[in-house]
């Protein structure tokens, strides 16, 4: 499928077919060739439209989701921001539970689209009452009529990128890539295209990142919780305190784990040297390419391909906020 130029009917016919833009000065120093998924161009400005829509899709169809029901959500705003889109457009009532570590720019845009916002403790566990995910359980539990899109722990998460975001990377790189850099949070972008990459050619690598403070790269080494990795950190939408169901570990090849200095300093380097305006996870994603040829893992002959989930003005109040990057000792 390709997008429609022309008219559409509706924002959500927009989703997806997202471009592979070749990059120049910010890997002129690293071996192969590099090209950024930039999934801002989703309607949504994030890789989160994808499977917002084909959750509520997969339940319209099955008859759990009908016109007036609730759509109750966890997520740290981008998921949120493509429900609320999608609940506008389709008239459904929007219910977010959101980390206080999102960035303010995303909270306003969630009220903006007209969800009902509750921001929830980031620094607590997930079983405690107070986390976003046992709000966001209890909602649902009081609120007749509401579907739980349970991001987490949603096979539809992994099934949407495995049916989108994969082919169109197949297909643009004319099934030559070699590796696939991306970022780790609920794990749906990283199974669901690293499935059918490999089931393509079994040679890609698919190099997943971490955050410092997450416990997904030492589960994927030893598949054993380790609490004592867990710490605060401030990276959105990247790494995890728990095991989410929707990462199939056995399809990341390694794990590579980024600090939040360097990740915000990348994004701010990819707007100065590409004139691209990633997020925060996307200066994750480009410093753990850089971490990963220094280790030299690439050769002249590799054909990289590093996802950038979303668009960087939501996080005006963040990493492209000056005072913000001093607060933080980053600047």
């Amino acid at each position: 499928m390709t997008r429609n130029q022309g008219i559409t009917n509706s924002i959500l016919e927009l989703v997806g077919e997202t471009p592979l833009i070749k990059l120049h000065k910010i890997t002129k120093n690293l071996p192969g060739t590099y090209y950024a998924k930039f999934e801002a161009f989703n309607p949504g400005h994030s890789a989160k439209d994808r499977i917002a829509l084909h959750i509520v899709q997969d339940a319209e169809k099955k008859g759990i989701l009908k016109k007036g029901a609730t759509i109750v959500e966890t997520t740290s705003g981008n998921t949120g921001f493509s429900l609320a889109m999608i609940s506008i457009v389709k008239g459904y009532k929007c219910i977010l539970a959101v980390s206080d570590k999102s960035s303010r720019d995303k909270i306003d845009l969630l009220k903006c689209m007209g969800a009902e916002v509750h921001v929830c403790p980031a620094n607590v566990p997930p079983e405690d009452p107070r986390s976003y995910y046992e709000v966001a359980k209890t909602i649902h539990k009081k609120t007749k009529n509401s579907v739980y899109i349970n991001q987490y722990f949603n096979e539809l998460n992994t099934e949407a990128h495995y049916r989108t975001t994969g082919p169109e990377i197949w297909k643009q790189t004319d099934g030559k890539l070699t590796h696939m850099v991306v970022a780790s949070g609920t794990g749906g972008t990283i199974s669901g295209s690293g499935q059918f990459l490999k089931e393509k050619n079994p040679n890609v690598k698919v190099l997943g990142v971490d955050a410092i403070g997450s416990v997904l790269k030492k589960y994927h080494e030893t598949r054993e919780l380790d609490l004592s990795e867990v710490s605060p950190y401030k990276i959105e939408g990247l790494g995890k305190n728990l095991i989410p169901t929707a990462t199939d570990f056995d399809i990341i090849d390694v794990y590579e784990k980024v600090s939040d200095k360097d990740a915000a300093l990348e994004a701010r380097n990819i707007v100065k040297k590409e004139g691209m305006f990633p997020g925060y996870t996307s200066g994750a994603v480009m410093q753990a390419t850089k971490q990963y040829a220094a280790q030299g893992m690439f050769t002249e002959d590799s054909v990289v391909v590093l996802i950038f989930p979303d668009h960087g003005s939501r996080y005006m109040n963040k990493i492209y906020s000056d005072e913000w990057m001093k607060e933080q000792g980053f600047l």
